[in-house]
C-alpha cells in the first residue's frame, strides 16, 4: 500500500500543532474537514518521536513518516552519527542494504560520492525518497527491491541492518534468525563490496558471533546514556589482523562520550587485581564494558582493584577521571543485617539500589531497607573478595 502523502494544508497544520498531545488532537480534527485526520496524527507523531530520536531533523517541516514502523524503533542521531565516523577514509561510496526508515543511511550517506538504499518495502522507498530530498541527500538512489540481487556495480562498503524480529513480531537476536542471515551470504555480499558493516542486537553472544564471523575486524559495542543500545561489526574480506579490536562507547547527553578499546586476548592475559576491602572511590563500568568482557582488563589499564572476579565493581584511593563508567565515593560498606542498616541508613528514605553479584533482587532489599528509589544516595550489594555479602553505602557521583 502505497502511502498518503501529506498536502501543503496538512503540512502547515502539522507544524502548527506539533507539540500537541495527539489523542487530544484526534478529538477536535472534526473541525478540519479539509484535513485527512489519520495523515496529521501521522505527522505530529512522527515529529514528536523525531524530536527525541533524531533532533536535527525536526526543524525540517517536510519529512514524510510511516505508520507501519514507528520512528521509536530506528536508530537515534546519536548512533547514526557515530557509525558515520567510524567509516574508513577510502569509504566514498556505500549501499545500504535494509534501509528501513533510514536515519542510519541519511548520516551514513553525508560527504559520500555515491550511496544507494534498498528497501524491499515499496511504501518505505517511497517516504524515503521524499525524505533524502528535503533534507538535501541529492546524490543518493533509491531502489526497490531485495538488496544483494539489485546491486550490479561495486561499492567500497554495504551496510546492512538485518530485520531482528520474526514472523509473529517476536525479537530475535541469533544471527541465523535475523533476516538476512549474514553468515550465510557474506560471501556473495564480498564480491561486491570489500567492507561490511553490520548492525546487529545488544543481546547478541559476541563470542558466538565473532566465530561465524571471522572476517570482523572491529567490534563496536554502542550504548547511549549506559543502555547498550547495539553492535556494529565491521567485516573486511581481506585483512591480517590476527584479532579484531574491540570498541566501548558510551554517548552521553549532557557529558563527554566514554571509550574503550581493546583485544581479547588482551583481557584473557591480564591478570585482575583484587583487594580486600573497598578503598574511597567505587567504579562501576559502563553498559559497553560489560557487554564486551572488559573485566580483568580495567585493574590495569586504569591502576584499579576489583572487589571480587565477579562483582565487576572496582576501587581505588583517588578519584580516576577519566574511568569509562560511573565513579562514586564510598561513605560506608556494611553487611545487611538490620542492626547495620539502622546505623549507617540512619533516617535515610530513599536510595538508588544495584545488585552486582548479590543473591538478592533489588526488589527483595528494598523490602528490607525500607528505601523508596532515587535521592542522591546509592547502594551497591555486592560480594567482596572473600565472599562476604555487604551494602557499599556511595554518596557524591563523579
Amino acid at each position: 500500500m502505497e502511502p498518503i502523502l501529506p498536502t501543503l494544508d496538512e503540512k502547515a497544520f502539522v507544524q502548527e500543532h506539533l507539540r500537541e498531545d495527539v489523542s487530544a488532537l484526534a478529538l477536535r480534527l472534526g473541525r478540519f474537514p479539509q484535513l485527512n485526520a489519520s495523515v496529521v496524527l501521522r505527522q505530529v507523531a512522527g515529529y514528536q518521536a523525531l524530536e527525541r530520536k533524531v533532533p536535527s531533523w525536526f526543524g525540517n517541516p517536510d519529512l514524510i513518516f510511516s505508520d507501519s514502523l514507528p520512528l521509536e524503533q530506528c536508530s537515534s542521531e546519536a548512533t547514526a552519527r557515530y557509525k558515520a565516523s567510524i567509516l574508513p577514509t577510502s569509504v566514498q561510496s556505500f549501499a545500504d542494504l535494509t534501509g528501513g526508515l533510514g536515519v542510519d543511511f541519511a548520516f551514513l550517506a553525508a560527504g559520500k560520492s555515491r550511496a544507494l538504499y534498498v528497501e524491499r518495502r515499496s511504501d518505505f522507498c517511497e517516504i524515503a525518497a521524499e525524505n533524502f530530498r528535503s533534507l538535501g541527500l541529492t546524490q543518493v538512489e533509491v531502489l526497490y527491491g531485495d538488496g544483494p540481487s539489485l546491486l550490479k556495480e561495486p561499492f567500497d562498503l554495504l551496510f546492512l541492518d538485518p530485520a531482528r524480529r520474526d514472523a509473529k513480531g517476536g525479537k530475535v537476536v541469533a544471527l541465523s534468525d535475523c533476516e538476512p542471515d549474514i553468515a550465510s551470504i557474506k560471501a556473495s555480499l564480498f564480491t561486491k563490496a570489500p567492507l561490511l558493516l553490520v548492525k546487529l542486537s545488544p543481546m547478541l553472544d559476541i563470542s558466538l558471533a565473532l566465530k561465524q564471523l571471522p572476517e570482523t575486524t572491529q567490534m563496536h559495542v554502542v550504548s547511549v546514556d549506559g543502555e547498550c543500545k547495539e553492535l556494529l561489526f565491521l567485516l573486511a574480506a581481506e585483512t591480517t589482523l590476527r584479532e579484531p579490536r574491540l570498541f566501548c562507547i558510551n554517548l552521553r547527553s549532557n557529558a563527554p562520550s566514554q571509550f574503550f578499546e581493546f583485544f581479547r586476548s588482551e583481557e584473557q592475559a591480564a591478570v585482575c587485581r583484587l583487594t580486600d576491602a573497598p578503598l574511597k572511590i567505587l567504579y562501576e563500568p559502563n553498559a559497553s564494558l560489560l557487554k564486551a568482557g572488559a573485566f580483568s582488563i580495567l585493574t590495569q589499564a586504569f591502576d584499579l582493584y576489583k572487589l571480587h572476579p565477579n562483582s565487576h565493581l572496582y576501587t581505588s584511593e583517588t578519584l580516576i577521571p577519566d574511568f569509562p563508567g560511573r565513579a562514586f565515593s564510598i561513605e560506608s560498606v556494611f553487611p545487611v543485617h538490620p542492626k547495620d542498616l539502622k546505623i549507617h541508613l540512619g533516617n535515610l528514605t530513599k536510595a538508588n539500589i544495584s545488585v552486582r553479584n548479590y543473591p538478592e533482587t533489588v526488589a527483595q532489599l528494598r523490602k528490607k531497607t525500607k528505601l523508596n528509589e532515587g535521592g542522591e544516595t546509592y547502594l551497591f550489594a555486592t560480594t567482596l573478595k572473600d565472599g562476604k555479602k555487604v551494602l557499599i553505602k556511595c554518596g557524591k557521583s563523579y
